[in-house]
Formats: C-alpha cells, structure tokens, sequence
C-alpha cells in the first residue's frame, strides 16, 4: 500500500491552499493519515474528496467542528502494519517515553505538533513518525509532507518530501 502521511495544514491561516504536490499525492494513495491541526473544515472535506482511505484526527488548533467529525486518536491497520495517529501536542522532552507507553500496541504512531519532521524507534516502543507540516515550516528549511509503503507487516520506503518556497 501507498501511504501518504501528513499534519498541521493549518489552512488558512498559515497558507490559502495545498501544495499542488501534496494534493496529486493524495489522489494517487492507496491511503491517508493527517495526524491533526486542520483549522479549517474545508481542508478535511478535501482530503475525504481525495482520498481513496482516510484516518485523521483533531489537533489541538482545531475547534469544535472539527472535533465532532474526527476523534483525539484513530488506528488503521494498512498493509498489516498498526498505525496509532495522535496529534501528540505534549512538550518534545519525553515524547518517546510517554508515547511508548501510551501506544503500545502499535507498529507506527504518526504525530504532528512540531512541524519538524522525525522518524524514531524508542527502545520497546512504536516507530515514531512526523511528517513535519506542508503548509507551515517554522524552524525547518521546508516544508514538508512524507510518503511510505506497507506491506506484509513491514513499513519500508519512508520519504519526506521537500515542498517548494511559496
């Protein structure tokens, strides 16, 4: 399965629309994970539009209208690889840790919040994935958006994607 992994679009508030990039991804996947901080309902109808299977969640941006049609946490099984997807707004120092704990019976946990790209594995917990923000690259050089395929139980090819400037 082609994954497309993303978080924090932040529309409109950090930009007026998608990268065109990331929306030709979307159609193409086999699935979609946003790991939250729409802002906007229009950009999760987009994303249902788009996408052939959708998991997203709320991030702690996004108001009550938003919250009503997604949940704090969501799980998919894809490839026979267990995602958790969780906004995971808590403090950076310790996130391995209280993740492990929290999530442990995932293969992955995709989360947003730092706009900063990562991919970890803490000892005896999930991979950690953040595929940074497509929309808003704070302290990054970019941003970005990334892309997987799973699987037979395996998560391989993980590419995070360099949008261009806007």
């Amino acid at each position: 399965m082609h994954l497309v992994l993303t978080s924090d679009t932040h529309l409109p508030q950090r930009a007026k629309s998608l990268p065109d990039e990331l929306l030709d991804a979307i159609s193409r996947a086999d699935a979609v994970l946003h790991a939250g901080d729409w802002v906007d309902e229009a950009t999760l109808d987009l994303f249902e539009a788009r996408s052939r299977r959708f998991t997203g969640v709320y991030g702690n941006n996004d108001g009550p209208e938003l919250r009503a049609r997604l949940p704090e946490v969501a799980y998919a099984d894809l490839g026979g690889v267990r995602f958790g997807v969780v906004h995971e707004s808590g403090p950076a120092q310790g996130r391995e840790q209280r993740c492990a704990a929290r999530f442990p019976d995932v293969d992955v946990l995709l989360f947003g919040h730092s706009h900063i790209p990562w991919d970890t594995t803490p000892p005896g917990g999930p991979r950690l994935l953040n595929p940074g923000s497509p929309t808003d690259r704070r302290r990054q050089p970019y941003c970005t958006y990334a892309t997987a395929e799973a699987a037979q139980g395996r998560l391989t090819d993980i590419r995070f994607h360099r949008l261009p400037r806007r």
